[in-house]
């Protein structure tokens, strides 16, 4: 269960987001998928965030902002957490990642440079004929 660290007072889920930059929303979607440790509850059932709890929460928000899936976060975080880590592991999943961002980029900029193509083909006036609507009515 996360504790409070001595000299600093609990959070609820409303400052852990403030503070963390991500919406209580997604507070609670990361701490269904086990991405927080358990986090502790007042006896009305209200959680308690701790400045670690935040602390993991920006390094989550982080690593989305970088495009890492849940499944990476989740690896990353063991190995944030694990001071016994290589960090062999952590240099293997960001390449990973970088490799997998490289090829999506390729994707997109063939998907652009096709459109781009298709917009110079069509007049864009009145006539109906249209080679964008024709080029996706193709099997």
């Amino acid at each position: 269960m996360s504790q409070t660290l001595p000299g600093s007072e609990p959070f609820n889920i409303g400052q852990a987001a403030a503070r963390s930059g991500v919406s209580a929303k997604m507070v609670r979607h990361y701490e269904s998928l086990g991405l927080l440790p358990r986090i502790s509850r007042t006896d009305a059932g209200y959680r308690q965030y701790n400045d670690r709890d935040v602390h993991t929460l920006r390094f989550i928000r982080r690593a989305r902002d970088l495009g890492f899936s849940m499944a990476e976060i989740a690896e990353l975080l063991k190995l944030w957490q694990n001071k016994r880590r290589a960090s062999a592991d952590v240099k293997r999943i960001a390449l990973a990642h970088a490799a997998d961002l490289h090829r999506r980029i390729e994707e997109m900029a063939g998907m652009q440079r096709t459109l781009q193509r298709l917009a110079e083909c069509c007049h864009g006036d009145q006539r109906p004929d249209c080679p964008i609507l024709d080029e996706l009515a193709e099997r």
